[in-house]
């Protein structure tokens, strides 16, 4: 099961650790693989988040997004990414950025710092939007109750989620250009930048979001009807209809996971010129890292973790949350990768603790029925 899960991630290791020796010798080697380490602790969250999704869908989506879905990720987002930021930030063809990229790297890596703001301020807006409508939604089992409950009770005010969140990135901007202004730095002129970037990454979340979510209910809504017409179907001897919804909706799921992810992997991205600015090693131990990835989150479905330790996703929501401000934060303030990486780990661990403790309440309750008794005795 381990190794089919993650063989083809042991395989682009290999592969990618020798191709490292063969461009750089033993100290591209060593970057490498600090890279892909950096890019496996910063997207943890990233595969609990994805597989809390990727168990909805079938075997035939699971095997695109590990297929389809990890070119995308790695060189689209590792690769190509960087590239075309540079190109519309400077202005350039994208022959000549790729050109810069491999020449000029200094430059290069002076391009990418100057489009930072506006990075930061997609992402961290799409991945505040993902936190803000998990902890406003009333959930059956809660993890910290004495913060979701109030929180579930706000959340039935409407569209609370995008009044917050157009607050924080209209004082992300401000502040920003503020500070900027003051100082005199190179990002005076960008606060407008920055508030049209957060707009885009809102806009993307509603959209595929919007849309993802849209078909699953459509989807749910199809199993039940079929569900009702079933016996009939088998009476008759007619034969059932193949649901083309299904295709809709997982079609858009995977849409929202790429968005997902893209957003996952801008801090990782950014965080690696603090460790090299070769585009061709950041492509290779940030690819290595996101196969990881992949694979950890179809090991997380594959295995039902999600089912047995129930506050796993909540970890990594409020893990997405705090990367969210975090991102939001580096418009401005420099934050190291390390402060980053381990706030997701801190509270994923919490929250698979917070699980374990559950269970066991649980188990010495004598089934799972008593849900306040065991929130109590997992000291949620």
């Amino acid at each position: 099961m381990l190794l089919k899960t993650f063989g083809w991630s042991f395989a682009v290791t290999a592969l990618g650790l020798v191709a490292a020796v063969f461009y750089g010798g033993w100290t591209a080697f060593g970057i490498v693989a600090i890279l892909s380490i950096l890019e496996i602790s910063l997207s943890f969250d990233n595969a609990v988040v994805n597989a809390g999704i990727l168990k909805k869908m079938n075997a035939f989506w699971q095997k695109i997004f590990l297929t389809i879905g990890i070119l995308i990720a790695v060189f689209g987002m590792r690769l190509v990414f960087p590239v075309v930021i540079v190109a519309i930030s400077a202005q350039l063809g994208p022959i000549e950025a790729v050109d810069l990229a491999l020449t000029d790297k200094d430059r290069y890596q002076e391009l990418v710092t100057d489009a930072h703001p506006s990075i930061a301020a997609f992402g961290g807006m799409f991945l505040l939007m993902i936190f803000l409508d998990f902890i406003f939604e009333d959930r059956d089992i809660k993890w910290l109750a004495w913060l979701e409950r109030p929180l579930a009770k706000l959340g039935k005010v409407d569209m609370l989620s995008v009044c917050i969140a157009l607050i924080v990135l209209l004082v992300s901007a401000i502040t920003f250009g503020a500070h900027a202004h003051q100082h005199g730095g190179a990002h005076a002129d960008k606060a407008e930048t920055v508030l049209l970037a957060g707009i885009a990454g809102l806009i993307t979340y509603m959209i595929v979001g919007g849309l993802s979510g849209y078909f699953e209910d459509k989807l749910e809504e199809e199993e039940e009807r079929e569900h009702e017409e079933e016996e009939a179907a088998a009476r008759t001897g007619k034969p059932k209809s193949a649901v083309k919804l299904a295709g809709k909706a997982a079609f858009f799921m995977f849409l929202y996971l790429e968005v997902l992810d893209a957003s996952f992997s801008f801090d990782g991205v950014i965080g690696a010129f603090a460790i090299t600015n070769d585009i061709v090693l950041m492509a290779l131990g940030l690819g290595i890292g996101a196969m990881y990835v992949r694979s950890l989150t179809v090991y997380l479905v594959r295995q039902g973790t999600l089912d047995d330790y129930v506050y796993l996703e909540h970890g990594a929501h409020y893990a997405i949350g705090a990367l969210s401000i975090i991102l939001l934060v580096t418009i401005q303030y420099e934050i190291h990768e390390i402060i980053t990486g381990l706030v997701g780990v801190i509270l994923i661990a919490w929250s698979f603790w917070s699980s374990v403790r559950r269970n066991r309440a649980l188990a010495a309750a004598g089934g799972d029925g008593d849900q306040e008794k065991a929130e109590v005795s997992s000291g949620v």
